[in-house]
This record gives C-alpha cells, structure tokens and sequence, in this order.
C-alpha cells in the first residue's frame, strides 16, 4: 500500500497514464507550462518578458488611466486639494435609499476654470449662512477613490469657507458672515 504510486493503482497497460503524471509526481509542471508558450524562459529572454509585461500592463484600468493622468483632466479642481468658486444657486438632493431626507447642497462655478459643480453644505442650518453670488471655497467631501460619500449621489464636494469665514464657526455661532 505505502510503496503504490498513483500509476500501480490503476491498472494500466500501456503506462500512458504514469508518464502523464511522471512530471506531477516531481513537481516540475511549472516548468513544463513555461516551455508550452506561455512565458519566455532562457538566457536572452529577459527582452521579451520586460516588453510582454509593459504591452499587458495596458488591460489594467487603473495603470491605463494613471499613465494617461485621466483623473486630473476630468477632475474640476485639476489635481488642487482645494478651489474657490461663486454659489450660483441653492439646490435640495434626495439621499439615495434607505435614507429619505433632502440634502442641502450649493451648485458653484470655479473661479479658476468656471467649471460648475455640486458642494455639500455639512452642519444644522448651515444653507442659511449662504447665499446667491457669495465666495466659498470648497474640497472633497471624502468618499472612496475621491468620489461621493454616502448616501449623496453625484456630490463629490463640500463647502468649507464662505467669504473667508469657516463654515463649522458659522454653525456654531463663533463668528460672523462678512458682508461682501
């Protein structure tokens, strides 16, 4: 029973099945699937692994957009980790399921680009310190991937100054709003 292979277990005439499993039984199938035309392997090969992997890297999404610096084109802020920018209007965004409430959020224009975008007012009553052409500065609300963060769809930003002032003083009552 102990000196058995897996050969003298099943019966075999031809010894077709053991020199199948003759590799396996070694441990050299690793060696066996290189040599198949998977990999390149041998002295000089070493140009053809480092082409073949710089030509395969391109499949990764994630390698792709980062060499082609997608996220800082599309990105409104263009890679700064804050901007200024004019409230243009007051807007209510519903919470995506299972939360019903309606989010106050500011629309902005970018000073830098005029690009326009949607910036999350965070605190109790923090839309009423805001209002129609005042200056706010706004960063990213803090979402996986710097994308949305919760049950906010498509708000990838917060207010956190408005004319100079911050917007947790102005919530708590330590300061005022300058009047521009």
């Amino acid at each position: 029973m102990y000196g058995e292979t897996g050969a003298d277990l099943i019966s075999d005439p031809s010894g077709a099945i053991s020199a199948r499993f003759a590799g396996w039984k070694k441990g050299c199938l690793s060696s066996r699937v290189r040599k198949s035309g998977y990999m390149a392997n041998g002295k000089y090969a070493a140009r053809k692994l480092k082409k073949d992997r710089q030509q395969r890297r391109w499949s990764d999404s994630e390698y792709a957009r980062r060499e082609r610096g997608l996220k800082k084109k599309s990105d409104p802020l263009e890679g700064a980790p804050q901007g200024r920018g004019i409230v243009l209007e007051k807007v209510g965004i519903e919470a995506k399921q299972p939360n019903s409430a309606i989010r106050k959020c500011v629309r902005v224009q970018l000073i830098k680009n005029g690009k326009q975008v949607t910036a999350f007012c965070p605190g109790d009553g923090a839309i009423s310190f805001i209002d129609e052409h005042d200056e706010v500065t706004i960063a990213g609300i803090g979402g996986a991937k710097g994308r949305a963060m919760g049950d906010l769809s498509g708000v990838n930003y917060k207010v956190e100054k408005v004319n100079g002032v911050s917007m947790i003083e102005l919530v708590r009552g330590n300061a005022e709003k300058p009047v521009r």
